[in-house]
């Protein structure tokens, strides 16, 4: 499982980051790939490519504010394969948050 994401919120500070480590600490857990861009306060870090982008089984959109590159994802948006939620929630609930991403591929 491939799993990518975006991190942002208002601020661009703690929860950009904070739901970033959440979903890559449960995904290493599972085994699984990941990475996850951050478009913070500090501009954009760990930037997704078109390959990473066309290769990933699901999207994990965590974000509390309009993102740059939001276009990038139209194909995964069409497929069904974009999960889109407040960082917040993220960070409660990782676990839950990444079974409901991996729903979307079944």
């Amino acid at each position: 499982m491939k799993i990518i994401g975006v991190a942002a919120c208002i601020t661009g500070v703690a929860h950009t980051y904070m739901a970033q480590e959440a979903i890559e600490q449960e995904c290493k857990k599972r085994g699984y790939d990941v990475k996850v861009e951050t478009q913070g306060g500090m501009g954009i870090d760990n930037e997704l490519s078109e390959d990473e982008i066309a290769q990933a089984d699901v999207v994990i959109m965590a974000v509390a504010i309009g993102i740059e590159g939001q276009e990038r994802f139209e194909e995964k948006e069409d497929a069904g394969r974009v999960l889109t939620l407040n960082p917040a929630e993220v960070i409660r609930n990782p676990t839950a948050i990444i079974d409901k991403a991996i729903n979307l591929v079944k």
